[in-house]
């Protein structure tokens, strides 16, 4: 009899995970825990505090000034440094791949800051995500890819599986789009050399979920977001231009216009680990933004959450009066460029399916409990050695309501020593634009198709 009440709670139990969470969890959403689910409370010792809500600028701020000048906490000084000196003292809260980068890295040091939970959301996300949480937001039977939800807003505030982790990442609130009138993607220059990759130019995504209201999968075509990029610089890239759009549900479409031939060729493979066009094989696809297209190819666990320090409030990253090399030191992003602060994350790891290929098999992943943004990842070639450490350097988005994104990230290679830095403005003198509603023709999905790359590419 015990052994049959076992198993019918295990069977309830997943009932509730595939259904919802139960009235009483979802009632504690703005109460003790905050919309995605955390916390509201910090730690026992002080060091991690309380979350105090949407972060919001100091007066005076608008599109186009550099958003660093306008956080109310700028003027903040580091509480200490981490180095190779004494990288073993905070050892446990750092990643394996942080470690060593600090380690075998000459010069490179993590300044740790006060830390700051300021992640929010406006009321009208709130209310999808309360949705969402009582069963509006379901995977696929097998569980890997994200069915329905009420969008814009988190599927899962009560994340119960690495998939649903994952999915919370790649479904946060991004407004409609974003645009960028320059963008450079730089690779650090091989052993020996002194000659980076900086190919630049302008970049726009498109989430069409991502207006305000509550949106469904199914009108938006399954689509996560399409991405239009084209180079400007150098002369032999310049004229090449990209379109992606990735599915929940489906491969993902890219379209590449090759100015030299003046076509558009359609790249079925051109996704996962394959690399990124003339890039030196030092960019895989999924690699961008810590993690990019549908994660179909890996099996996702929860390993537990842990403190940990991790980039927060990365402004340094998004001054785009500086200099490109100002801040793309040759080995490593300048120190003063980065800030790091102590939050609780997710530990996910990602583990290849069986059956399937990818260079790095293994992977894992720390997710802020606050945004649920992708902040580090150690990745580990087929043998199961430690390969790459990437970072994700987060703000509050406040021409959004106060929700975090990040858009420049660093791929460091732990055994070549090179690095990729991309979806910088640094250097390129103009900021980032968010938009929560626009007419652009680059926010409609007809924009995306192999016909219009041709129109809007050929010269």
């Amino acid at each position: 009899m015990r052994r049959v009440l076992y198993v019918v709670a295990i069977i309830a139990a997943a009932a509730v995970t595939a259904w919802g969470a139960s009235p009483q969890e979802v009632a504690r959403l703005g109460k003790d825990l905050n919309y995605a689910g955390a916390e509201k409370a910090g730690n026992k010792d002080g060091t991690i505090p309380a979350w105090d809500g949407k972060d919001v600028p100091l007066p005076g701020w608008a599109l186009g000034k550099y958003r660093g000048d306008y956080w109310k906490f700028k003027d903040e000084k580091p509480l200490f440094s981490i180095d190779a000196t004494n990288v073993e003292k905070y050892k446990d809260r750092l990643s394996p791949g942080q470690v060593q980068m600090v380690k075998q890295t000459k010069g490179y040091r993590m300044d740790v800051y006060p830390s700051h939970r300021n992640a929010g959301y406006p009321d009208w996300i709130e209310a999808n995500i309360q949705k969402n949480a009582a069963g509006a937001a379901k995977l696929t039977k097998d569980g890997i890819d994200l069915l329905t939800a009420d969008l814009p807003g988190i599927p899962f505030p009560f994340p119960a599986s690495g998939s649903e982790i994952i999915w919370n990442y790649l479904m946060r609130y991004k407004g409609i789009g974003n645009e960028m009138p320059r963008t450079t993607t730089a690779v650090s220059p091989r052993p020996g050399s002194t000659e980076w990759l900086d190919p630049a130019g302008p970049q726009s995504t498109f989430y069409p979920w991502g207006k305000k209201g509550t949106n469904k999968l199914s009108p938006a075509g399954e689509l996560m977001y399409c991405i239009d990029f084209g180079y400007d610089s150098p002369p032999a890239l310049a004229g090449q231009r990209i379109f992606i759009c990735d599915y929940t549900n489906k491969d993902r479409e890219a379209f590449f216009y090759f100015p030299g031939q003046r076509r558009v060729r359609r790249l079925p493979s051109y996704t996962y680990d394959a690399p990124q066009i003339g890039f030196e094989n030092q960019y895989p696809l999924d690699t961008a933004w810590v993690f990019l297209g549908r994660p179909d190819r890996f099996d996702w666990k929860i390993v537990g959450k842990k403190e940990m320090y991790v980039p927060y409030n990365s402004f340094g990253m998004y001054d785009f009066r500086k200099k490109l090399h100002d801040v793309l030191e040759l080995k490593h992003l300048a120190n003063n460029a980065r800030r790091y602060e102590l939050h609780r994350v997710w530990v996910v790891e990602a583990t290849l399916k069986k059956g399937m290929r990818h260079t790095m098999p293994k992977r894992t992943y720390y997710f802020d409990e606050d945004t649920y943004l992708a902040l580090v990842a150690d990745q580990y070639d087929a043998k199961g050695a430690l390969w790459k450490v990437e970072e994700g350097y987060p703000i509050p988005i406040w021409e959004l309501g106060g929700t975090f994104d990040h858009f420049p990230f660093a791929s460091y290679d732990l055994v070549t020593g090179r690095y990729v830095c991309d979806q910088s403005t640094i250097g390129t003198g103009k900021d980032m634009m968010y938009h929560v509603d626009s007419n652009s023709p680059r926010f409609k999905r007809d924009w995306y198709t192999g016909d219009n790359l041709r129109a809007v590419s050929e010269r």
